[in-house]
């Protein structure tokens, strides 16, 4: 078990700590079921229209082909999104959803981009993983938060890609790149936690299949019972302080800060978990108020939760 999941672990044992809202009872249930996440950001641009050199079978049908035979056989445990670009006919670019598999649904959802033009792929980078925060948020950090891009280009916005894609991967977010019948290696190919070539229409669907075969969802041995431990000894108030901070750290949109300028925890993002927006949307939030109290009791929180987790490693290594 990581870190973050051993944090999660004792997130959920401080809530039993204090009494718990229905909803937030709900949440908690709901998060031991945890589930791995793929969000597959599919190339619609002009380019994919194109016939691939070595079958001249389209490189559109060939990716809807390879993802169809593909997702068909993936866990029950796993969720999906596809969130397509530059598709000339889409009124959502979330043409599924990240969540469950609805073979019908999700064939349907496939088939229905049609390329167009342009490649986006630093703002759609942000979106898919805005997503996978948001989830994570979710499940308290449980489960396995993968950015899966299959596209035949270079994005026609290279500075977001560059200024989106440290941030994904510090984050805990895997990168997966797909380069489909490309003349060289993609861009991400260097940046990406993985990269594979597929020129042909058997490769694409061999590429697609790796990315899911490395799924996992081994949550470790670190129980709550050893959790309870630990934490037996703080007041419910700190309990409660240090949860509400450590649950909006590294899980905020993708460009926005977990923390205020003062050190307090951004409220806005704690008690409204984010959703997935373009870079474009228009939207303002003024600053919540924030009281120098608030700041420094959370700062203390967080050091607390963290000499926890420290303690854990140790006794995992002893």
């Amino acid at each position: 078990m990581n870190a973050f999941q051993i944090t999660a672990t004792v997130l959920i044992a401080l809530l039993s700590l204090s009494p718990l809202t229905v909803a937030q009872e709900r949440q908690i249930e709901t998060s031991a079921e945890y589930h791995d996440n793929v969000v597959i950001v599919l190339d619609a641009s002009g380019s994919m229209k194109q016939r691939m050199r070595s079958s001249g079978i389209n490189k559109m049908n060939a990716a809807k082909a390879a993802l169809k035979a593909v997702l068909k056989n993936v866990p029950e445990t796993t969720h999906i999104g596809l969130l397509v670009f530059s598709a000339n006919n889409l009124e959502d670019h979330w043409v599924y959803p990240l969540g469950p598999r609805d073979e019908s649904r999700l064939i349907a959802a496939i088939d229905r981009p049609q390329a167009n033009h342009g490649t986006p792929l630093g703002e759609y980078i942000k979106i898919g993983t805005d997503r996978l925060l948001e989830a994570r948020t979710q499940q308290y950090g449980y489960g396995t938060y993968r950015l899966l891009i299959v596209t035949d280009g270079d994005a026609n916005d290279p500075e977001l890609v560059d200024l989106y894609t440290p941030e994904v991967l510090a984050r805990g977010i895997t990168m997966d790149v797909i380069g489909v019948d490309m003349d060289q290696d993609h861009t991400l190919a260097t940046m990406a936690h993985s990269y594979r070539r597929a020129n042909d229409p058997d490769s694409l669907k061999k590429a697609i299949q790796e990315v899911f075969a490395e799924l996992s969802t081994d949550s470790g041995d670190f129980s709550m019972d050893e959790a309870f431990e630990l934490i037996a000894p703080l007041p419910i108030e700190c309990a409660a302080a240090a949860l509400q901070a450590l649950s909006a750290a590294g899980n905020q949109p993708i460009g926005e800060s977990a923390w205020q300028e003062n050190g307090s925890v951004n409220q806005s993002s704690l008690q409204n978990p984010p959703r997935a927006q373009t870079p474009q949307s228009n939207q303002t939030h003024a600053p919540p108020t924030v009281h120098r109290t608030t700041s420094i009791r959370n700062l203390l929180m967080i050091g607390i939760v963290g000499l926890i987790i420290l303690l854990v490693l140790v006794k995992k290594a002893g």
